[in-house]
């Protein structure tokens, strides 16, 4: 069961949740950089976070479609580097706890996009792949809203089986669906806070999965709460807090982090 648990903490805030994700916003600074607020700019950055499990690093990178239509970015995110000597977690034990690694393209025209998320955690050697869709709605107000819906597939190495036997290397122990919402909500032109909610179902697979794949339940409802402030058009600093109804805000994870935008 620690596998089938291990799993769940890898399931995307969904993923996930972080934030630079797909649009070019078309009101940009008049040097053609993006605007950093918006959940959905692509651009290409460079950001590091000190957190309670290590330190993380982020790399983005914008790309040419072939489609005009569509804009798209990759980002490969590490976490808890030195995780052991600087996180001051229990459980925080490998220099480097987990990787995450996303494929963003969105039409900015119409503000649909989508993304495929892949988690691995290094030392349960468990993960997931997904693919969700999200959809800008108009701005109300301060508000700016980001419904999303998704589907995904778990995997493991040597994973728990339902007769209490050991899978010999890699399997899939089960399905999932995620529905979930990013948030915006806009201070002034420096700063802003996001709120990004993520409901967590498994679908199908084994029983240990789809009793005890989210947090040791069926499923999980997710949260991702953020404050950000932007120090010049370039670079911002944002705090994060993840947790979900399983596990309190206190023992959930948080970061400091720091963007620069190239």
């Amino acid at each position: 069961m620690s596998n089938i648990k291990a799993i769940a903490k890898m399931v995307p805030l969904s993923v996930l949740l972080s934030t630079s994700v797909m649009a070019e916003d078309a009101a940009s600074q008049d040097d053609g950089l993006a605007d950093m607020s918006d959940p959905l700019a692509v651009f290409t950055m460079a950001g590091f976070g000190i957190t309670n499990r290590g330190l993380n690093i982020k790399l983005a990178k914008s790309y040419d479609t072939g489609d005009e239509n569509k804009l798209g970015m990759n980002l490969l995110e590490i976490k808890g580097i030195y995780s052991d000597a600087l996180g001051w977690e229990s459980d925080a034990e490998d220099s480097v706890d987990s990787i995450r690694i996303r494929n963003l393209t969105v039409n900015p025209n119409t503000g649909l996009g989508a993304q495929i998320d892949m988690s691995y955690a290094l030392d349960s050697e468990a993960g997931s792949l997904s693919y969700s869709m999200l959809q800008a709605l108009p701005q109300m107000g301060r508000f700016n809203l980001y419904p999303l819906a998704g589907a995904g597939i778990s995997f493991a190495n040597n994973a728990l089986q339902d007769d209490g036997t050991i899978a010999s290397g890699y399997s899939f122990p089960g399905t999932f669906a995620t529905v979930g919402m990013y948030g915006k909500f806009t201070i002034t032109d420096k700063v802003w806070l996001n709120y990004n909610p993520i409901w967590n179902s498994t679908l199908s697979g084994s029983d240990l999965f789809t009793d005890y794949g989210f947090e040791g339940h069926s499923s999980v409802l997710m949260h991702e709460a953020i404050a950000s402030y932007q120090l010049d058009p370039r670079s911002n600093i944002r705090y994060f807090a993840n947790w979900s109804e399983h596990t309190d805000i206190s023992n959930g994870d948080h970061r400091i982090e720091y963007n620069y935008q190239f």
